[in-house]
């Protein structure tokens, strides 16, 4: 049982719309116990969508917790039983407008793992199209286009803070050859 813990009793605390979130009591390897609470999610995707001449499209975005607008790639949550690639299509499509002709997958990230279950799945998206965008009723954003390696810059310097939108950038960059 190294390196592992095993439940011994979960009490849901919380049900939302988005997660839920349940007060774990585990067994640790010393057979000690200890409490872990943990935020179950669908899990999301995040789309970076690069064009012909290496520019990339950002969605500025409020975010409540952080109280400011940011900068980000085209993301969303899963929904339940909903495959990633497809989730991808649809949120690059409602966010931005675009559908794309070829969707690289870039890998899977764990953005918070000590108390958070969310996956989320990251794809390069290319060959785009403008089509309409198609935004929740609740989302408002607007859609800006920068080149790939200035926005490396923006992840370098701390401007860009999200933390998958850094992932994405520095990978699509990588395979790029930016």
């Amino acid at each position: 049982m190294h390196l592992e813990e095993k439940m011994i009793k979960s009490e849901t605390v919380y049900e939302g719309l988005i997660f839920n979130i349940t007060h774990d009591t585990v067994l640790l390897e010393n057979e000690n116990t200890a409490f872990r609470d943990v935020l179950w999610h669908n899990g999301g995707v995040c789309v970076i969508p690069v064009t012909d001449n290496n520019e990339i499209y950002l969605v500025k975005q409020f975010r409540y917790p952080f109280g400011t607008t940011t900068r980000e790639v085209p993301a969303g949550k899963l929904e339940r039983g909903e495959s990633p690639e497809i989730c991808g299509k649809r949120e690059l499509m409602e966010e931005t407008g675009f559908t794309c002709r070829e969707l690289i997958d870039l890998g899977e990230m764990l953005p918070t793992p000590a108390y958070n279950s969310e996956i989320t799945h990251m794809y390069l998206a290319k060959g785009l199209e403008f089509t309409h965008q198609n935004l929740d009723e609740d989302e408002f954003l607007d859609v800006e286009k920068i080149p790939l390696s200035e926005a490396v810059e923006l992840v370098m310097n701390g401007t860009i803070r999200d933390g998958k939108t850094q992932i994405a950038i520095l990978k699509a960059a990588r395979i790029l050859k930016i």
